[in-house]
């Protein structure tokens, strides 16, 4: 059984800084990532980086925010500076094992001054 336990998130002004992570329990996971969802919107992408360390970023967030993943912790990390009133949304932890998604309980961050 995976489990996925988020952690960070919260309020912040534009131009801040956000730090999440996300602990993983159970499988091996080929891919780690976040995606979002802000109201009236489906869910995005975000960020995801293979076990081998290849990363994905959507065009949004290029250049603003940062995975990163420690596989023997089995963790997966957001870092997201610059922030704007745009990124706010519900954001979740989504893994990969074996070509199954599990989703984390998703945490609310909010942009606005």
């Amino acid at each position: 059984q995976v489990q996925l336990v988020e952690s960070g998130g919260g309020l912040v002004q534009p131009g801040g800084s956000l730090r999440f992570s996300c602990a993983a329990s159970g499988s091996i996971f080929s891919i780690m990532g976040w995606y979002r969802q802000a109201p009236g919107n489906q869910r995005e992408l975000v960020a995801t980086i293979t076990s081998g360390g290849s990363t994905r970023l959507a065009d949004s967030v290029k250049g603003r925010f940062t995975i990163s993943r420690d596989n023997a912790k089995k963790t997966v990390d957001l870092q997201m500076n610059s922030l704007k009133p745009e990124d706010t949304a519900v954001y979740y932890c989504n893994v990969v094992a074996r070509g199954v998604l599990f989703w984390g309980q998703g945490t609310q961050v909010t942009v606005s001054s």
